[in-house]
Formats: C-alpha cells, sequence, structure tokens
C-alpha cells in the first residue's frame, strides 16, 4: 500500500506528461475491474433470489424495485458525480482550494439528499411500487426487499458518490477496492442470509446495506487520510449554492441517464405486465443486469479518460485530450461488439446466471438477442456522451442523454406494441414464445424498441461529437 501511494501521489504529473495509452490503461483496467465488481454487486442478489422457492415472482418483485433503486444512484450521480470532472479541472489550472470546496459541499450534499430519500422511500414505497409496476402477486415481496434497502441510502450514496472523487485524483486502484470490498461482503452476506437463514428478499436486501456501510467507511477512510491529494476539510462541510450548482449543472447529465434508465424500467415492467405477465417482467431483472454488463464497464473505459481529458483540458492541452478522446472511443466501441456478440450469440447460458426455472430460461434466450441487437453501436454513443461529460459540456450532454431513452426509447415501449405488434413480422418473430404469453407479437414489438432507440441515439451523438470535435479541439 505504501509503494501504491508513493506511485498514485504523482497523478498530477502523470495526467500531464504521461504516455497517454498506458496511463488510460491504468486507470481504465482498474476502474473496469471496479465496475465489473459493481455488476456483480448489483447483480449477486438477482443471482441468489432467483433460485429460492418461488424464484420467478421473486425476480419480478426485484425488477419492480429496480427503478427506485436506480432512482437513488441519479441522485448520487447529481450532488455526486457531477462534481468530479470540475475537482480535475481546478486541479489542472493548479486551484487546490477551489477543488477542495467542491469535495466538501458534494460530502455535505449527499448526506443531506441520502436523508431525505430515505424518509420518502419508507413513507410511500407502496404507492411508488405500484406505480413502478408491482402488482398484487409481488407488491409486498417488493416491499419487504425496498423497506430495508431504504435504510441504507445514505451508505450507498455516499460510498458510490465520494469514490468518484478518489478516482478523479488518478487513485483508480483505491477506488477499485471501494467496489471490490463491498462486492465480496455482499456475496458473503447474501449466501449467509439468503441460504443459510432462508430470508429471501429480505435477506438479500439486508446483505446488501451491511456491504455498502463497510464500503462507504472504506471510500471516506482515504479521503480523510494522508494519501488523498484533496483534504476534507469541515469548513467546507456547507451546502453552498455557488458551489453546488455547477456541480448539479454537470451532474444533470448522468443524473438524468439514471433517472431515465429508471424510466425505461418503469416502461418495461408496465408494458410487459399487461402483455406477457409475471413471466416477462421477470425477464426484464435479467435482461438489465446483462445489459450492465455491456454500460458499465464501457463507463469504467470513460472514467479512465475522464482525469486525462478534464485535467488536460484545464491545462489546454488539446493535443492530449484529442488523443485520449480517440483512445476512449476505440476501446468503448471494440468492447461493446465483442460483449454483446458473445450474448446474442450464447444467451442460454448468459441467462442462466440468474435462474434455474425453463420457462423463464427459454423466454428469456428468446428476448436476449432482439434486445441487444443495438448494443455494438451503443459503444459509440456512451464514450461520445461521456466526453462530452469530460470537458464540462453540460448542456450538450444533457440532451444527449435524453435522446435514447426519453425522445426514443420510452414513447416506442407504448407505441410498437399497437403498431409494430400488428404485423405478420411481429407474429412470425414471437413465435417461439407463443405457449408462454398471450400476447406474443406485442411482447417482442416492446422489446424491438430497444435496438430501434439505440441505433438511431449513436449514431445522432456520434455526428453531434464530431462536429464539436472539429470546431473546438483544435489548437
Amino acid at each position: 500500500m505504501e509503494q501504491q501511494g508513493k506511485t498514485e501521489n504523482n497523478g498530477n504529473s502523470r495526467l500531464e506528461t504521461g504516455n497517454i495509452w498506458k496511463l488510460m490503461l491504468s486507470l481504465s483496467i482498474p476502474s473496469i475491474i471496479a465496475q465489473l465488481v459493481g455488476i456483480l454487486y448489483n447483480m449477486v442478489d438477482r443471482m441468489f433470489i432467483g433460485r429460492i422457492e418461488n424464484g420467478t415472482t421473486a425476480m419480478a418483485a426485484l425488477s419492480v424495485s429496480l427503478p427506485l433503486i436506480t432512482c437513488i444512484t441519479a441522485f448520487t450521480r447529481l450532488v455526486g458525480i457531477g462534481g468530479a470532472p470540475l475537482c480535475a479541472i481546478k486541479m489542472g489550472k493548479k486551484d487546490q482550494r477551489g477543488a477542495e470546496e467542491i469535495l466538501g459541499v458534494s460530502f455535505a450534499a449527499l448526506i443531506t439528499v441520502g436523508v431525505i430519500l430515505t424518509v420518502v422511500i419508507l413513507v410511500f414505497q407502496r404507492p411508488i411500487l405500484t406505480l413502478f409496476g408491482a402488482d398484487p402477486t409481488t407488491l409486498d415481496m417488493a416491499c419487504d426487499y425496498v423497506s430495508i434497502y431504504a435504510l441504507g441510502t445514505v451508505f450507498v450514496m455516499i460510498s458510490l458518490g465520494m469514490n468518484s472523487y478518489i478516482t478523479t485524483q488518478g487513485f483508480a486502484r483505491t477506488g477499485m477496492c471501494t467496489v471490490l470490498i463491498g462486492a465480496i461482503l455482499n456475496i458473503i452476506f447474501d449466501a449467509f442470509f439468503i441460504n443459510y437463514l432462508h430470508m429471501g428478499v429480505k435477506g438479500a436486501a439486508i446483505a446488501t446495506i451491511i456491504a455498502q456501510g463497510i464500503s462507504c467507511i472504506w471510500a471516506l477512510s482515504f479521503l480523510f487520510g494522508k494519501k488523498s491529494l484533496l483534504k476534507m476539510r469541515p469548513e467546507f462541510f456547507k451546502v453552498k449554492k455557488k458551489v453546488l450548482l455547477p456541480i448539479m449543472a454537470l451532474g444533470v447529465s448522468p443524473f438524468t441517464m439514471s433517472i431515465t434508465e429508471s424510466l425505461i424500467q418503469i416502461s418495461f415492467n408496465n408494458q410487459l405486465s399487461k402483455y406477457g405477465g409475471t413471466m416477462a417482467v421477470g425477464t426484464v431483472a435479467i435482461m438489465f443486469s446483462l445489459w450492465q454488463f455491456v454500460t458499465l464497464p464501457t463507463q469504467g473505459f470513460c472514467q479512465g479518460a475522464q482525469p486525462i481529458i478534464s485535467y488536460n483540458y484545464g491545462a489546454g492541452n488539446l493535443a492530449r485530450v484529442r488523443k485520449a478522446c480517440k483512445i476512449s472511443h476505440v476501446l468503448c466501441l471494440v468492447f461493446a461488439t465483442t460483449l454483446t456478440g458473445l450474448m446474442m450469440i450464447f444467451p442460454g447460458p448468459f441467462a442462466g446466471i440468474f435462474s434455474n426455472d425453463p420457462s423463464l430460461l427459454h423466454f428469456s434466450a428468446w428476448a436476449l438477442p432482439i434486445y441487444l441487437a443495438g448494443g455494438a453501436i451503443f459503444g459509440a454513443q456512451i464514450s461520445c456522451q461521456q466526453s462530452f461529460m469530460s470537458l464540462g459540456q453540460a448542456k450538450i450532454s444533457l440532451i444527449l442523454a435524453c435522446l435514447r431513452k426519453v425522445i426514443l426509447l420510452a414513447p416506442l415501449i407504448y407505441i410498437f406494441p399497437v403498431t409494430v405488434g400488428k404485423l405478420p413480422f411481429a407474429a412470425a418473430m414471437a413465435e417461439e414464445i407463443a405457449g408462454l404469453v398471450e400476447y406474443p407479437a406485442e411482447v417482442f414489438s416492446i422489446f424491438f424498441a430497444e435496438p430501434v432507440s439505440d441505433i438511431l441515439a449513436a449514431v445522432c451523438t456520434s455526428a453531434t461529437f464530431y462536429v464539436f470535435y472539429k470546431r473546438h479541439l483544435k489548437d
């Protein structure tokens, strides 16, 4: 740890002069490992729950709980992750005090918002979950999970939000450990509470909040320690409007990405519950989990690029900014194409990670290739959008964050069943699940909305970044 601290304390000079390929990999690989571990963190509950008695119903209950958990992540990104690029830009300008003020205000805001969300969730959980697609079969089980998970909201927000300030300083391995510790403990606690004590979804929630609490302590112990380049100063632990508003302005884009993800989850749950029932809703939990294998590691590449892009943009070194953007785009495209290709070729084994119900596995193996058909080009979407974020272009990043989900996907989920779902093409594609759901063609059309939106959004986002690149990233 001492040797790592000595190496990482040279973060500023490495960001400014280090070889970009080596620097990108040194920052990205720990971030990707952290993201992959984070996927495991989020999925381990579903992996255990899917194999208990009434596992399909339990998976559906978790599926309707996911939008609420995503909302917590969204607010974390708004007041936490939004400040990380601003910190890096301040560090690039050698404004240490300004960077530390952003860190302190963000910490205070995370605690404040976390407490408010905890109260709201505990008081209004039943109407919220009903709105999110819960029916009489799944509502009580979903409430059992959410009522316990909500008690750990502050832990979740601090561990995720403050970890971004560790990574943006160039301490990627330390940031990876924050996630790794929580994930390993979550697996251990899940096995204990679910398999040994047979507590079902309640045990999954208890395991998660304990693991998140320990992860939170780890992140704060580093930021309050001697190795951090930015110091946690109590004088800045105040919600100051003049500091918080720029953080939120940049955080609006990742907030929108997460909150619109919640909107998409709700839309899928409501429409699939209407046309496909509990089995279709349970499949959504599996597909969203596997989709994270694509989205979160690509975000890991982008997080590895973010300190390089933000620091050198603040320092005025546009040549390094351009090269870092190009490398990030290539890595995201290659990764997304490779992984979605594997999932489309072998959907059954991937779906089998989460369930041993033959009917649910058959349904999921049919739906997954449809859902992921536009996943390869998603790498261009996420890399361009995150590059705008790293460059401090909040408005552009926000518009592009809304494009794929709010403007395209959410409306198509409701439009396609009454349009595409009536076509012979949809009926032919849905023959394989005709005996599992009442409206197979409509169910197909709901899943088909995803690749259509992915492709259209990626083309528009890539074109926008190309224009910005030509106009604003020249020396």
